[in-house]
């Protein structure tokens, strides 16, 4: 049960991190933006939009990359921490 729940979780984070990229072709909801929030529009895409303007915008994709890197390290030390046994004196078996 646990493996199911945290392949959702991981799902959950591709996703977002998709929608976050260039690379977002779906057109799920309205152009009003999810919920009504403008910020959240259908085109994906949200990265170029926050960095438009900015010193950092031709390297969205370096900074996509490294985010989504970053993210999914953070969920791994997550999950080892809370997954492995505390007690370091239990001999391991395997």
């Amino acid at each position: 049960m646990r493996r199911a729940f945290m392949i959702v979780i991981v799902a959950l984070l591709a996703l977002i991190m998709f929608y976050l990229s260039r690379f977002w072709i779906l057109s799920l909801w309205s152009r009003d933006g999810l919920f009504g929030q403008q910020a959240l529009r259908p085109q994906g895409d949200l990265l170029s939009v926050w960095l438009r303007g900015t010193d950092a915008a031709p390297f969205e994709l370096l900074i996509w990359a490294l985010g989504c890197f970053a993210v999914l390290t953070l969920a791994q030390k997550l999950y080892d921490y809370f997954t492995t046994p505390t007690d370091a004196g239990e001999p391991n078996d395997g």
